[in-house]
């Protein structure tokens, strides 16, 4: 509590400084900060880890090694849809079921072919149960892709 006096007692007055507005614009400022610094953070990641930058024209083109191919799993309604690069293969469903094994012995193909790679990514229809999205993630572990990435917005 401060006291404003002029010297005389009987003009003294007993001020309260109300510091609540100055801590809710600091949180807000330190809550933006805080925002702010993540995104662009995660903006210079995604920049900086390009396999396909911009090259001189001195440096020849290289293919991206093996264990960089895109390797995609798709859960759609009709299937599963696994693509490698350009290839693309579909699973369609055993009697109104997904073909667990024949996904498995498709993934394992992939696997002899680039037994380097070890990450794989899945997606999946937004009308789905999330069983299915689950038994694709087991389908790929148990064919040797432990690093698997959800990718969200559904299937394309």
């Amino acid at each position: 509590m401060a006291q404003i006096s002029d010297g005389d007692d009987e003009r003294s007055a007993s001020v309260d400084l109300n510091i609540v507005p100055f801590i809710d614009l600091m949180s807000v400022c330190i809550i933006f900060l805080l925002i702010t610094a993540v995104w662009s953070q995660v903006s210079m990641i995604q920049i900086g880890s390009s396999i396909y930058g911009k090259k001189s024209e001195l440096e020849p083109a290289k293919p991206p090694p093996r264990a960089e191919i895109p390797f995609r799993l798709d859960v759609k309604s009709e299937g599963y849809h696994v693509v490698v690069g350009q290839k693309s293969v579909v699973i369609p469903k055993l009697n109104g079921d997904y073909d667990y094994i024949k996904l498995v012995e498709e993934l394992k193909t992939v696997k002899e072919l680039y037994p380097e790679k070890i990450d794989a990514v899945i997606t999946m229809s937004d009308d789905l149960e999330y069983g299915f999205l689950i038994k694709g993630m087991d389908a790929l572990l148990t064919s040797g892709f432990p690093e698997i990435s959800v990718a969200t917005g559904g299937v394309k």
